[in-house]
């Protein structure tokens, strides 16, 4: 069987993938992982896309993987991107769901606003308890602010730069679902039409959160794209 790693967002962890990954078993050797700093991984002094893509690198020689398929939810989507145009021998495919691509120091400043740790603590704080579980024994507020600091940067100068899409070989398949608030269409569409290999879905009804994706329809295109 193929075998087929699954990345998570920013923020986010492992966990997350956990129903998806036992829905794939069937028909992949299924990998996941923590980007570091997150799940509880070992902090950092600071987040970046290099980083995170470097992890996954660690992740192929320790389990002495040559090359591998990916599926990228959101940060994890631009991590998979950078991986294919930087390390194109290590990846073979890739599936990119609701990665935002357009950025901007303006864009990022508007993103690092949802990560305002009093505004989750007054307003939601079932997601600030959430999020203190999942990122345990690391302090989830530390977590976000690497995050905000990482973002900041991102806008500033984007990891993947103009006119680098082009140039990426792999077979390419993005996905983003019709109602995410985070990453709009227009901006997906774009990506996609760059790329030369690449093929674009889209979901009905689906906002940006992982756990709104559908756990039915999600795992029937995975196979479909990377068997």
């Amino acid at each position: 069987m193929e075998h087929l790693l699954l990345l998570h967002g920013a923020i986010g962890a492992k966990d997350q993938l956990q129903a998806l990954a036992e829905k794939l078993k069937n028909n992949f050797i299924v990998h996941i992982l923590n980007f570091s700093g997150h799940g509880g991984e070992a902090m950092v002094e600071e987040f970046s896309i290099e980083l995170f893509a470097t992890n996954v690198l660690d992740y192929l020689e320790k389990n002495n993987i040559s090359s591998i398929n990916i599926f990228g939810y959101s940060m994890g989507g631009y991590v998979s991107l950078y991986l294919a145009k930087h390390h194109p021998d290590k990846i073979k495919k890739v599936f990119s769901f609701a990665a935002k691509i357009n950025w901007s120091p303006e864009i990022a400043l508007q993103e690092v606003k949802m990560m305002d740790v009093e505004k989750i603590q007054q307003k939601i704080p079932a997601f600030a308890k959430t999020l203190e579980q999942r990122h345990a024994p690391n302090d989830w507020k530390i977590v976000l602010k690497k995050m905000e600091e990482m973002l900041i940067r991102v806008g500033i100068e984007t990891p993947l730069k103009e006119g680098e899409f082009e140039t990426i070989e792999q077979p390419i398949l993005i996905g983003i679902g019709d109602k995410d608030a985070t990453v709009n269409l227009e901006e997906t569409i774009a990506v996609y039409r760059k790329l030369k290999n690449a093929s674009l879905i889209v979901f009905p009804g689906t906002p940006h959160p992982i756990e709104k994706i559908s756990v039915e329809r999600l795992p029937g295109e995975i196979v479909n794209f990377f068997k």
